[in-house]
């Protein structure tokens, strides 16, 4: 089996690329390597086993097309893209052109070079909106959602906000409509919050990773200064690991006549759902300091609550989440703690 991963050495990506590299598959990968530690993922991917780069990027038609004509790959897992809505409000049209056009960039080229390849596209909760339409209650360390017990479905009403929600909204209408008009192969994953080993996380995306490090910072040093977080932090997220991630996307490309032409809302599920202050907690507990923090105003268009009801891909093809939150953030420290992320 041929298998192209776009952004194969982000952290979604490089965990992907790990299983298929393990499975024996020929594997490609497109990425540009301007993503904090795309290199050091680059490497690790290295000492794992053999595969092809094309450092290129995805605005780059002519490149995208090269490489699935002349490869004729049976999955794309396009992964690529401008992930954080603070950059797409500095920077709109680089948003656009990353997000939307090199989307189309893939789309095209499987539809004029290999329209049987299976395209899985990772999308976001962010083409919900800000859900404030819902009603919230506000309890002691988290936001509820009362109308939603078992999270937001595929049934809520798309309503981008931000250039980011707008971008990546839009290539996921776009992935829907090739399977729709040109009977591609594709199939959307609508992420709520991903952590795990190889995501080198920033200020503004990858939050359990981020304040993981920065609970692992006071720890080592007691002097080390407040962080800030933006609102309250009772806003709550459904938090999946990487292992139950990459097993989500082998199985709906092994599934494919039952996931095709579909979005699906992922996430951990209401068991793993977690507010800011809750994961402060429980990083207190396993690391026995006291967390330090202090406040200030929420992000624009911030959700409240998103949590991802998966009884649609269940019911597609039993997926489910295997690893628990709080395994899922061991596993995190333990991997910051081996420093492999510097």
């Amino acid at each position: 089996m041929k298998v192209v991963i776009t952004g194969g050495c982000g952290f979604l990506g490089s965990n992907i690329a790990q299983a298929i590299l393990k499975r024996g598959d020929d594997l490609f990968i497109i990425d540009n390597l301007s993503r904090l530690g795309s290199d050091k993922n680059y490497e690790w991917l290295q000492s794992i086993g053999a595969f092809r780069l094309f450092q290129t990027d995805i605005r780059n038609t002519n490149d995208i097309a090269s490489i699935i004509k002349d490869h004729q790959p049976n999955v794309i897992y396009h992964l690529a893209g401008q992930v954080a809505m603070t950059t797409s409000l500095a920077d709109p049209r680089l948003d656009f052109e990353i997000n939307v056009l090199g989307t189309i960039n893939v789309l095209e080229a499987v539809r004029n070079f290999s329209p049987h390849s299976i395209v899985v596209y990772s999308s976001t909760n962010k083409v919900y909106g800000d859900l404030e339409w819902a009603e919230y209650e506000e309890k002691t360390t988290r936001y509820e959602a009362k109308d939603f017990p078992n999270g937001f479905s595929e049934a809520t009403q798309l309503d981008f906000h931000s250039p980011y929600g707008v971008s990546k909204g839009s290539a996921d209408q776009y992935c829907l409509d090739y399977a729709r008009m040109f009977g591609l192969n594709t199939v959307v994953f609508r992420h709520s919050s991903m952590f795990g080993g190889r995501q080198f996380s920033t200020y503004d995306q990858g939050w359990i990773g981020w304040f993981c490090s920065q609970a692992l910072l006071q720890k080592q040093n007691r002097d080390t200064p407040p962080f800030t977080i933006s609102g309250d932090g009772k806003q709550v997220r459904d938090v999946l690991y990487a292992s139950d991630m990459v097993e989500l996307y082998l199985q709906s490309a092994a599934h494919i006549t039952k996931t095709r032409g579909n979005a699906f809302n992922i996430g951990g599920g209401m068991n793993n759902s977690l507010s800011l202050l809750e994961l402060f907690r429980v990083l207190e507990g396993m690391l026995g300091i006291e967390i330090r923090y202090e406040k200030i105003a929420p992000r624009v268009s911030d959700q409240k609550v998103f949590v991802a009801d998966l009884t649609k891909i269940n019911s597609r093809i039993g997926w489910q989440p295997k690893v628990t939150a709080e395994e899922g953030i061991g596993y995190m420290l333990n991997w910051l703690g081996k420093g492999e992320n510097k």
